[in-house]
């Protein structure tokens, strides 16, 4: 639910300062299911007291400034998956161009990333084992970027980035284990939102997931949007998953929750995938157009 994870273009997008907190459990009733949690900043060196902005009574537009181009960014990251752990943090650096009431905007970013092997959490079945024997490299810190390109006004808005630039090798294990390649992530995002009143809007969106390796996934969803303040949405993913989202603001303070059910025969073992993001943003009267909040 927080697009400027893979897009660094986002980063000052929305001409507010945010800071994010996301918590992700992944197939809960798992044992050593996998776990994530990051917490990001991005803020945007603005010189006036507005982005981009449009009135919603007289339905008149406002040439949108020039001035504060510039988006600063940044996240720690942690994730579990069984015995695998990874612990980062990245940085990153947007430049938002403005084309009459639209807004183009490139970015990138590059951090650090330790990968390490949770001994302590492997169940030894073969003392032999190549990844867990003595000598073995158990922990190692890999170097990653990402780019982004982001286009939106205050109706539709596109996205595309690129994830794991630099195809890091993962060197875990020796002879047959020794070589692992992170391989490049593609996402593709867009919606529109269709405003039928001030108080009501509904916005269709997809986003599509593909890697090198010709996988591919989907989502579409909608959303619906009632006062600015709440928000709902369903999403069906093309691998059998459907996803609940709920939403709601209360002045700098903003909650999302989303619920994942696959359909698959995991659905047995399991309770579901859930996610928390809260955040806090802030910034003037002048730049709060939640249009400019999407992704």
């Amino acid at each position: 639910m927080n697009g400027y994870l893979l897009n660094p273009a986002i980063a000052g997008s929305d001409g507010y300062t945010s800071f994010n907190l996301t918590a992700r459990e992944q197939w809960l009733g798992f044992a050593d299911a996998p776990q994530t949690r990051s917490f990001s900043v991005q803020t945007r060196l603005l010189k006036r007291s507005y982005v981009i902005k449009k009135r919603s009574v007289t339905n008149r537009k406002l040439k949108p400034s020039t001035k504060g181009r510039v988006g600063l960014g940044g996240f720690i990251y942690h994730d579990r998956n069984g015995a695998v752990e990874r612990i980062g943090f990245q940085g990153s650096y947007a430049y938002h161009i403005f084309l009459r009431n639209n807004q183009l905007s490139f970015g990138l970013s590059g951090g650090l990333f330790q990968f390490r092997i949770r001994e302590e959490d492997i169940t030894y079945l073969d003392e032999g084992d190549l990844v867990i024997e003595e000598g073995i490299r158990k922990v190692l810190y890999v170097p990653d970027a990402n780019f982004g390109v982001y286009y939106l006004n205050y109706q539709y808005f596109a996205g595309l980035s690129i994830n794991n630039l630099f195809q890091s090798y993962l060197k875990l294990g020796n002879r047959a284990l020794e070589d692992f390649k992170q391989i490049r992530h593609y996402y593709l995002v867009g919606g529109y939102r269709f405003i039928f009143s001030q108080d009501h809007e509904l916005e269709p969106s997809v986003l599509i997931k593909a890697t090198e390796r010709l996988t591919f996934q989907a989502d579409f969803g909608i959303k619906y949007y009632f006062r600015q303040d709440y928000w709902g949405g369903l999403v069906l993913r093309t691998n059998g998953t459907f996803i609940t989202l709920l939403g709601v603001r209360f002045n700098q303070l903003h909650v999302g929750y989303a619920f994942d059910y696959n359909l698959s025969s995991i659905r047995r073992y399991s309770w579901g995938s859930h996610e928390l993001v809260i955040a806090l943003k802030f910034g003037d009267s002048a730049r709060r157009y939640r249009w400019l909040q999407r992704y």
